[in-house]
């Protein structure tokens, strides 16, 4: 796969009005043939100081009628929705144009290449942590790091309990809001547990729905109600990064990245 890092790499050309010149910073040129794009690479002369530089070198990457045009405008610096658009695209080189105009291209697109961070978490309310990386990833936050996420979701609504932890959740009767009795099954995680304990003693079943219990593949990042968890470890044997149940989207960002540096440098 061919995947430019920065769009400042990717020229355009319709016509010459410098000759058969190019751009200092060019390696890749996207020439208007009468059927189309071609991709061509090409070698700027490296002995001259100019902007505008000769070519010294050139070779067609991808003839016109193995190249796409995307129709849309997209967020450039969200890379891997970008090689998923291009895989997609039933073509060798898919061409985007960005949000603000600029150019650049996938060819022969390759998800195998990305990490994949696995993403744990409960719903609901809303899965806070997984809607926040989709967010931050559609923005392009994550798009020089070569991941994918892979968000395992539980939906605690699934679980046959008596009581589950709180009203924003939409239920009935909640821990939060109603008094116990003696011998419910609880929809609840460690913080859950205790609470009951303290408030009505140990006459009840926990259905754990901590993110952390789910945890089967590596690297990870979930979230988790208890503060003592936070940060880089291990959970089920895996390795990974907790962050609070309201980190913001600076923390979450932090934390994958976090994540990421760690895993790679192993």
């Amino acid at each position: 796969m061919i995947f430019p890092e920065h769009c400042k790499y990717v020229g355009h050309a319709s016509a010459k009005p410098c000759g058969d010149r190019v751009y200092f910073l060019s390696r890749y040129l996207l020439h208007e043939t009468g059927s189309g794009f071609e991709l061509l690479e090409v070698t700027p002369d490296p002995e001259e100081t100019g902007l505008m530089r000769r070519i010294v070198s050139s070779r067609v990457l991808a003839p016109a009628k193995e190249v796409f045009c995307y129709p849309e405008k997209v967020q450039l610096h969200d890379r891997t929705n970008l090689i998923r658009l291009a895989r997609d695209s039933g073509h060798r080189c898919t061409v985007f144009t960005g949000l603000d105009e600029h150019i650049t291209f996938v060819l022969d697109p390759d998800l195998s290449g990305l990490l994949t961070v696995h993403v744990y978490d409960v719903s609901p309310p809303r899965p806070n942590l997984s809607m926040c990386l989709r967010e931050l990833e559609a923005a392009g936050l994550f798009g020089d790091l070569s991941l994918q996420f892979c968000h395992h979701v539980r939906d605690i609504r699934e679980i046959r309990a008596d009581v589950h932890p709180c009203r924003a959740a939409g239920f009935d009767h909640t821990l939060d809001a109603d008094p116990m009795h003696g011998g419910e099954r609880l929809a609840g995680c460690l913080t859950g547990s205790q609470f009951y304990t303290e408030c009505y003693g140990n006459n009840f079943t926990l259905e754990n729905i901590c993110p952390l219990g789910q945890v089967q593949e590596e690297p990870f990042i979930a979230r988790c109600c208890r503060s003592e968890r936070e940060g880089p470890g291990t959970w089920n044997g895996k390795s990974g990064h907790v962050v609070h149940w309201g980190a913001n989207p600076s923390t979450v960002a932090r934390a994958v990245n976090d994540l990421v540096l760690r895993w790679r440098a192993q």
